[in-house]
């Protein structure tokens, strides 16, 4: 499941750069992401050659990095302008109680467990509202399918991430390989749903400047 998974968690970042879509808007926080996952999981799994000490640390700030890169990417969802700068002001303010944590704790095990909790909870409440949101505009209106695909895909990876995040951290399962087994799984479904959403909406994209292009030759 570990090769699986690793290549599973490339075919966002491939998608993202042979549909060019690395500097489009918030693309750019999805494919740090998956690259930085993506690495991760080679390291941890062996086939990429690195001492303990730089997986454990290349996982920590892996975890830091994810709720303000979902929630940088999360724009690309937003309704207007309003919307935009909340979640701009939410993601400073989940910096700056990152920083205040691992100042008082330090940069290890305890400080992510205080961070990823909150983090995890407010991705997943973001998620749905737009999960829920896009889901109704491609039934009534027949598009935005690739942002339904998305957001239904990080918000089931989210979801499996609390319950996982519950038992390793919370809890502290003696079931260690089980939980893995159900975080390469989840891993693997959800980058492979967010793949197929990456392609669905380049091709609205694409579309969309099509359109744009014709208008301003008109």
């Amino acid at each position: 499941m570990g090769i699986v998974s690793s290549v599973a968690l490339f075919c966002p970042v491939f998608f993202i750069l042979v549909l060019r879509l690395g500097a489009y808007r918030t693309f750019p926080a999805l494919l740090f992401y998956y690259a930085t996952v993506f690495i991760y999981n080679l390291m941890t799994e062996g086939y990429v050659a690195a001492g303990p000490e730089l997986i454990l640390y290349w996982g920590l700030f892996n975890n830091l990095l994810d709720t303000p890169l979902m929630l940088f990417f999360l724009i690309y969802f937003s309704t207007s302008a309003g919307f935009t700068k909340r979640i701009k002001i939410l993601i400073g303010v989940f910096v700056l109680f990152e920083i205040l944590v691992v100042t008082l704790m330090g940069l290890n095990t305890d400080a992510i467990t205080v961070i990823l909790g909150p983090g995890i909870l407010i991705l997943c409440g973001l998620f749905m509202y737009f999960f829920i949101r896009q889901t109704k505009i491609t039934i009534t209106h027949r598009k935005g399918t690739g942002k339904a695909l998305m957001a239904a895909a990080l918000l089931f990876a989210y979801g499996c991430y609390g319950i996982i995040y519950l038992m390793y951290y919370i809890f502290k399962t003696p079931f260690i390989e089980d939980t893995f087994l159900v975080y390469f799984l989840v891993v693997t479904f959800s980058s492979l749903l967010v793949s197929t959403g990456i392609i669905v909406e380049e091709k609205r994209i694409r579309k969309l400047n099509e359109l744009k292009l014709t208008r301003r030759e008109l």
